[in-house]
C-alpha cells in the first residue's frame, strides 16, 4: 500500500520516525512534512511565497521532503507533485500532545488529514497525550495495525479519522471508545515577559478544560484511559441553526 506521512511538528520530529519506521517494512511509505515545526498552523496554505521542497536524509538513506510550507501545503504538494502516484492512504502525526475539542481545528496535525480527505483520499490524524517524555512505540505500533482496519472502513471513500493516544502503557490503556468531537476550549493565559533590551513580550500559555464532558466525547475518553477515534468532516454548516433561521426583511 502506498502510505503518505506528514504531520506539524517538522520532519526531524521522533513522532513521525516512529510511525515511518513501523510502517516502512509493509508498505510503501513516502514523507512529506514541514522543515521546521508548524504546530497550531490550522488549516492554512501558502499563496503569496514560493514552496520549497527538499530531499532528507535519514541515516544515510533517503527519508522524505522536507517542505517550507504548512501540513496542509505538504499534502497538496505530495498528492500533485512529488510522489510517484495518488497515496492510498495518508496518516498524520505522531503529534505531541492531544488533539481533542475545539483544538481539533488549530492543530495542523488533524488539517493534514482533513486536507487529505478533501483531496479524495481516506487519513487519520494520530496525537499522543502528553508534552513530556513522550514513548511513541505502542503508538507507532497501534497506528500500523490501525491501517488494514481504516482501508476496509466502509461509509465514504474519502474521509479523515482523529485518533488520541493516551501516553499509559499498553497494559494501562482500558480500550477503544468511537467518540464525537468535545466542546471543550482552550483556556488561554499570557504570561508577560521583558526581553533584555527593556521590550515587552507575552508568551501564551494555558489548558484545555474537559471535565464536565461527557462519556462519548473525544477529551473524555482519552481523561478515562481510551483511544478515542473520531470522524471528523470539513462541512462546517451549523444545520441546526439554519433550519431555524429566517431571511431578515432587507432590500437594496
Amino acid at each position: 500500500m502506498r502510505i503518505l506521512l506528514t504531520n506539524d511538528d517538522g520532519i526531524h520530529a521522533l513522532g513521525l520516525c516512529a510511525l515511518y519506521e513501523a510502517l516502512r517494512e509493509e508498505h510503501e511509505v513516502h514523507v512529506v512534512a514541514p522543515e521546521a515545526e508548524r504546530s497550531a498552523v490550522g488549516h492554512a496554505i501558502t499563496l503569496a511565497d514560493p514552496l520549497r521542497a527538499r530531499p532528507i536524509k535519514r541515516n544515510g538513506r533517503p527519508f522524505g521532503w522536507a517542505v517550507s510550507g504548512t501540513p496542509a501545503d505538504c499534502v497538496k504538494l505530495a498528492v500533485h507533485e512529488l510522489l510517484p502516484g495518488p497515496p492510498d492512504l495518508v496518516l498524520s502525526g505522531i503529534n505531541l500532545g492531544a488533539n481533542v475539542g475545539i483544538n481539533v481545528l488549530y492543530s495542523g496535525t488533524v488539517s493534514a488529514a482533513t486536507e487529505a480527505a478533501i483531496l479524495g483520499l481516506r487519513a487519520a490524524a494520530f496525537s499522543l497525550d502528553t508534552y513530556q517524555d513522550p514513548d511513541f512505540c505502542f503508538a507507532a505500533r497501534f497506528a500500523a495495525d490501525l491501517v488494514h482496519w481504516i482501508t476496509v472502513l466502509p461509509g465514504p471513500g474519502a474521509f479523515a479519522l482523529n485518533v488520541n493516544i493516551p501516553a499509559l502503557p499498553p497494559n494501562r490503556i482500558r480500550g477503544l471508545r468511537l467518540t464525537r468531537q468535545g466542546t471543550a476550549r482552550f483556556v488561554e493565559r499570557f504570561d508577560r515577559r521583558t526581553d533584555p533590551r527593556g521590550n515587552v513580550y507575552y508568551w501564551q500559555a494555558g489548558e484545555t478544560l474537559a471535565e464536565t464532558e461527557p462519556e462519548d466525547v473525544d477529551s473524555r475518553a482519552l481523561r478515562d484511559g481510551y483511544i478515542s477515534i473520531t470522524p471528523l468532516q470539513f462541512e462546517l454548516t451549523h444545520h441546526a441553526f439554519l433550519s431555524m433561521m429566517q431571511i431578515p426583511d432587507y432590500t437594496w
